[in-house]
C-alpha cells in the first residue's frame, strides 16, 4: 500500500492496548491525516454536511458583500465550525452505533436521535445569530433603496 495515506487508504493505525505497551508512535501528523480523513468522509458521505457546508458559503459570501464587522465574522466562522464539527460527531456516533449493533434497538435509536438533535440545536442557533447578524445591514439596504 505505499504511497496510500495511513487513514484514508486500506492500512489504518489504531492504537490498541497492544500498541500502547509497544510504544508503537503515533505522530501528530499521523493523526492530523486521520482528522482530515474523518471530516472527508463526512463529506463525501453525508448528505447534510454538503447542506451545512453549503448554507456556510452563502453565508460567507453574504457577510462579505454586506461587508460586515469582525464580531460579527467571528459569530459566523464559530457557529459554521460548530455546526460541520457537530456533523462530524454525529457521523461518528452513528457508525459506531451500526458497529455495534445490525438490530434494531431502542437505545441505538436514541443515542443516533440525541446526535442528530445536537446538529439540530447547532444548526438554529447559527440561524439565529445570522438574523442578529444580517438582519440589520439587510434593513437598511433595503430602507436606502425605498
Amino acid at each position: 500500500m505505499a504511497g496510500q495515506e495511513p487513514c484514508c487508504g486500506k492500512r489504518r493505525f489504531i492504537r490498541n492496548s497492544h500498541d500502547k505497551a509497544v510504544d508503537a508512535r503515533f505522530t501528530l501528523d499521523h493523526a492530523f491525516r486521520c482528522a482530515r480523513c474523518g471530516v472527508a468522509h463526512a463529506f463525501r458521505t453525508q448528505r447534510n454536511m454538503k447542506i451545512h457546508a453549503a448554507v456556510a458559503v452563502v453565508a460567507v459570501a453574504l457577510a462579505a458583500a454586506l461587508q460586515v464587522g469582525p464580531a460579527s465574522w467571528c459569530a459566523i466562522i464559530l457557529c459554521t465550525t460548530l455546526v460541520l464539527a457537530a456533523e462530524c460527531a454525529n457521523t461518528a456516533l452513528e457508525a459506531v452505533v451500526d458497529l455495534v449493533t445490525d438490530d434494531y434497538h431502542d437505545l441505538a435509536r436514541t443515542a443516533k436521535d440525541c446526535a442528530a438533535g445536537a446538529v439540530y440545536l447547532c444548526a438554529l442557533g447559527s440561524v439565529a445569530v445570522g438574523a442578529v447578524v444580517f438582519a440589520p445591514p439587510i434593513a437598511a439596504l433595503v430602507a436606502a433603496a425605498l
